[in-house]
């Protein structure tokens, strides 16, 4: 029996944007032809929110012929390199292409994500690549059910805030209990990692 499996990814981008501002004042005459005035600017900064992967990133890396028991995984970083603070984080999962895999939320594709706080090391050739977490590092689950989904993250990630990196790790498996319905189907399933940002306050 084969399964195929395609996978692609979407970087999120969370932006915010003030519009740059400048007031000036200027004096009025005053007694007897003497003048005087006094002016004064101002400029307001926009903020961004950008949440970006890393160069490394595999999930656009398509696996294929899998089998019950089979499993494929992928790097991705996020990186905030804008200047605000996150409050949040929200991985989506959704199939573009649709089949059994996705839909039988018992017996067919599961996902894991697991993070490091260092880069993962990866061994394989693509697209069977494998990852370890160097150093012995503790790596941490950050969610762990079906392939599709909506899922708030944990709020420990260092990637809520500005100029911090995140280190996942992506498992997709085929449960041992997926029988001959699953033979030769096809899914495509996109990642969307969504920011959510403070609200508006006086500036």
């Amino acid at each position: 029996m084969g399964l195929n499996l395609k996978s692609t990814s979407s970087k999120v981008l969370a932006s915010a944007a003030l519009l740059a501002a400048a007031a000036g004042v200027a004096g009025m005459g005053t007694y007897g032809g003497f003048t005087a005035s006094t002016s004064a600017s101002t400029a307001v900064n926009s903020a961004t929110v950008n949440l970006v992967g890393g160069a490394s990133d595999r999930l656009n890396v398509a696996a294929t012929g899998a089998i019950p028991g089979d499993t494929m995984q992928r790097a991705v970083t996020l990186f905030n390199n804008g200047d605000q603070n996150l409050t949040g984080l929200t991985l989506t999962t959704s199939a573009t292409t649709s089949s059994v895999l996705d839909t039988d939320a018992t017996n067919g594709l599961q996902l894991q994500v697991d993070s490091c706080p260092v880069a993962w090391t990866e061994a394989g050739t693509a697209p069977a690549f494998t990852y370890t977490c160097s150093s012995g590092a503790p790596t941490t689950v950050l969610s762990s059910r079906r392939v599709v989904g909506v899922y708030a993250l944990p709020n420990t990630l260092k990637s809520l805030t500005a100029g911090s990196t995140d280190f996942l790790r992506v498992t997709m498996s085929v449960p041992t209990a997926a029988d001959n319905t699953f033979q030769g189907k096809n899914s495509s399933i996109k990642f969307s990692f969504d920011a959510t940002f403070r609200g508006a306050t006086s500036k």
